[in-house]
């Protein structure tokens, strides 16, 4: 078994452990995207670190949420090695 996937029958899915730094990493990325963006709009680094430190909140909540519905989807998951479903 590989580290963050979960077998259920013959279909993989991906573990709440994984989904959850996978969703830290992506928001740590996000959220330095957000406050250069609204510093260099704004010119103004406090209000650029407020935008920054509120999305950080809503977006991890909104992504963890994203990701476990997807883990519920079986396209695109391999049933066995080499096979795809489509």
């Amino acid at each position: 078994m590989q580290w963050g996937l979960a077998t259920r029958g013959d279909r993989k899915r991906e573990t709440n452990r994984r989904s959850g730094v996978k969703t830290a990493t992506w928001r740590i990325i996000a959220s330095l995207d957000t406050f250069a963006l609204a510093w260099f709009y704004t010119g103004n680094v406090a209000t650029a670190v407020s935008i920054g430190g509120l999305e950080i909140v809503t977006k991890l909540v909104l992504y963890f949420i994203h990701e476990r519905a997807w883990s519920r989807v079986s396209w695109g998951i391999a049933k066995t090695p080499g096979n795809q479903s489509i």
